[in-house]
């Protein structure tokens, strides 16, 4: 059923057109009002391939100097928005997502991390999360992120089967989720998140349980497994998941039964909203 769109805010419901640098100044009177600590979010739009199931704001190229022109443009806005005066307050909570925030360079991560820290402050246990895919990652990559400040991070796996892989137009083999944990664990970040969706098609309670018991044996210290939404109104690419045999309503159930009681059992507290932690993981405490 319908439900509020609840992984981002402000949610994409709240964006307009209408957006522009008159009404930039007015969001910067009305925030100099308040005297709360600040939480950030950058989102890094570019992804070198679609996923077809894919239903966040992306722009598809393999031109990687547009991450350079983007960190020039965000470095402007950042800079009209902190000199109406910010005050004391300092970031709390900082997020880097997208499309894929490491389609940037290291060195243009390091960049990235240099504009926030020239821009904004930050408190000693400041939260400090970013997206990565394993598939263009490197330990080069990992090193910046820490470097630019980071210290937890969050990858899509989605689904481990080769079948359903080819059928969502991402390959992503396990030898590289698993690498990709390896490093940011020895880095040092101290969470490490996983993202799955369940409803994709080819996906079947068997199938989807050897990709749970994977996914598992990687220790994440949380688990995010969303239920995909067909909106291909909105996404015209998700029309193309219509021809491959998409799980039906009575799969989807079980497939959420499935994850809810395979991953308690492993130990995982079931926060709700497709989310479960580890017991020591602050999400679950809170």
């Amino acid at each position: 059923m319908p439900g509020p769109r609840y992984t981002s805010y402000p949610p994409a419901t709240r964006f307009s057109d209408t957006y522009d640098a008159d009404r930039l100044q007015e969001l910067i009177q009305e925030n100099k009002q308040s005297d709360r600590n600040l939480s950030l979010y950058c989102h890094i739009p570019f992804c070198e391939s679609l996923c077809w199931f894919c239903g966040c704001t992306t722009v598809i190229t393999s031109q990687h100097e547009e991450g350079t022109d983007y960190l020039n443009y965000l470095d402007r806005e950042m800079s009209a928005f902190c000199k109406g005066g910010i005050g004391d307050r300092k970031v709390v909570q900082k997020h880097l997502g997208g499309g894929t925030p490491t389609f940037l360079r290291p060195d243009e991560i390091k960049r990235l991390g240099s504009i926030l820290q020239r821009h904004f402050g930050e408190t000693p246990d400041c939260e400090a999360g970013v997206e990565v895919d394993p598939r263009g990652l490197t330990q080069d990559h990992v090193s910046a992120l820490w470097e630019a400040g980071f210290n937890r991070a969050s990858m899509g796996v989605q689904d481990n089967n080769p079948k359903v892989q080819k059928a969502v137009h991402r390959i992503q083999p396990m030898d590289m989720t698993r690498a990709s944990v390896d490093w940011l664990r020895e880095t040092g970040f101290q969470s490490v998140n996983i993202d799955l969706i369940y409803g994709l098609p080819h996906q079947t309670e068997t199938s989807f349980e050897k990709t749970l018991d994977e996914i598992i044996g990687l220790s994440p210290n949380r688990l995010a497994v969303f239920s995909y939404a067909h909106v291909p109104w909105i996404k015209p690419a998700q029309k193309i998941l219509e021809q491959k045999n998409l799980p039906t309503p009575e799969t989807k159930l079980n497939l959420l039964k499935l994850i809810i009681e395979k991953l308690t059992a492993e130990g995982y507290v079931y926060i709700g909203m497709d989310h479960f932690a580890k017991p020591e993981d602050e999400l679950a405490i809170a």
